[in-house]
């Protein structure tokens, strides 16, 4: 439960941008929520304190992959020392930290007993000490390394609760199914952004592990890049002011929700991960804010109705929990209008538009690389073509220079291609990792008016 009182939370907006407007019998109504906090945060690594002077309570473990992989070559052990190092000292006095040791089972390297120590000098050196007598061998079961954190967290009363996991290789020594449990029994209680070190780890892994704990995922191919990657993650971390912060949609009778994404800064699917909330409403989690703006899809399936008519089709409030029950931090309203304007009902908003192209681009990568593993070439071609074509319509440059390196382009308005040859596993890896991040739409959208 979040720790800060209603007057430490940043403050939140919510903007709707839909097309309201439906033909007769028309039951699908389609909405871009634009979540934005203000008033909190970090710029640049520098702490925000709330207005009594008090920083925000926060927990932090780090997990550094010691498995005998992380020897070969040895820069990657040494790089991820010297990474955890720099991320201690991004931690600000009085936050809560510990770091974990992960093979095939997980050992605490700081501060030991089961416990967090607070952040201030002296602490920050001991921990830096303790990094310095790692060592690499043994297997890796990520499952233990997340089930510690989770232990460790839970031993101190703070609100932001966050975990950051580097691994370099796949999960050989524990079942899936035992990793999933893992992640079903610390979802909600944890973030966690998780890294990929080399080209000799699971994508599939490292993203599933930061998605079902609503952190981010990331291929640092050269060890040498971690130091910076982690401390740009921890100065993240310390910008986060308030945990806990749920997505609740409420629909009238009759009325259901079809699907709920997060669809910027990356794709997510929230839909399966409801908890009712009352009558007719249910929530979806966020995680953890601070100064940010994010974007979620909302679909709703609504009764049918004649020309005029006009209903309310959802309510989404922004939502977190306190000690006298849930506090509303924003709201915004999705609407139903029906119409026998043919022009008004056709129109597709241009925020809907480009984020349902975004998730369509994200889903053809994922397909096109499987494909391409499978031996399925033609397959490939026809998917990874039609990610280049999105790519370029939706103006996502970044995805397009990974896809231009995977496959030669011929043409990006019809999305030819030819598959390359030989690609580097680190092209392939990174094309992978960051396939469901997106690019914002252009500013010059208007709010749909309530």
């Amino acid at each position: 439960m979040a720790k800060l009182s209603k007057s430490h939370v940043p403050q939140f907006a919510v903007d709707v941008y839909q097309n309201e407007y439906l033909p007769q019998g028309g039951r699908e109504v389609n909405a871009i929520v634009t979540v934005t906090a203000t008033g909190g945060g970090t710029t640049g690594g520098t702490a925000h304190l709330l207005g009594d002077g008090r920083a925000p309570d926060a927990g932090v473990v780090i997990m550094v992959d010691c498995s005998g992989s992380m020897d070969h070559p040895a820069t990657k052990l040494r790089g991820a020392r010297e990474a955890t190092a720099a991320a201690v000292d991004a931690l600000r006095d009085g936050v809560h930290f510990a770091v974990v040791g992960g093979t095939h089972r997980a050992s605490e390297v700081y501060p030991g007993g089961g416990r967090l120590a607070v952040a201030d000098t002296r602490s920050r050196e001991a921990a830096k000490q303790a990094l310095r007598k790692l060592t690499a061998g043994g297997g890796t079961a990520i499952g233990t390394w997340l089930r510690l954190t989770d232990q460790l967290l839970s031993s101190a009363d703070v609100g932001i609760r966050h975990g950051i996991l580097l691994t370099d290789g796949r999960n050989e020594h524990e079942m899936p199914e035992r990793l999933k449990a893992t992640l079903d029994a610390c979802a909600g209680r944890f973030t966690c952004d998780a890294r990929g070190v080399g080209t000799d780890w699971e994508v599939k892994e490292v993203t599933g592990i930061a998605s079902a704990l609503l952190g981010s995922a990331d291929i640092v191919a050269d060890p040498a890049g971690l130091t910076d990657d982690f401390t740009r993650m921890m100065e993240k971390t310390m910008g986060k002011e308030v945990a806990d912060v749920t997505l609740r949609l409420w629909t009238p009778m009759g009325a259901e929700i079809t699907f709920v994404k997060q669809v910027a800064p990356t794709v997510e699917e929230l839909t399966g991960r409801r908890t009712e909330a009352g009558p007719r409403a249910g929530d979806y989690p966020t995680g953890s804010w601070g100064d940010e703006s994010r974007d979620y899809h909302v679909c709703v399936r609504v009764p049918a109705a004649g020309i005029g008519e006009e209903m309310l089709a959802a309510r989404v409030s922004l939502v977190i929990p306190q000690d006298d029950g849930a506090h509303t931090l924003a709201q915004g309203l999705v609407r139903a209008v029906w119409t026998d304007d043919m022009a008004a009902s056709t129109s597709i908003n241009p925020q809907v538009a480009h984020y349902t192209g975004q998730a369509e681009l994200a889903q053809a990568i994922q397909e096109g690389l499987d494909a391409r593993k499978a031996g399925d070439l033609d397959g490939a071609t026809s998917k990874l073509g039609r990610a280049v074509q999105l790519a370029g319509a939706l103006g996502n440059e970044d995805t397009a220079k990974l896809l231009a390196k995977v496959v030669d382009v011929v043409d990006v308005a019809t999305g030819t291609v030819r598959l390359k040859p030989k690609v580097a596993d680190a092209d392939e890896m990174t094309l992978e990792t960051r396939s469901t991040k997106t690019v914002r739409v252009k500013k010059s959208t208007t709010r749909a008016e309530p």
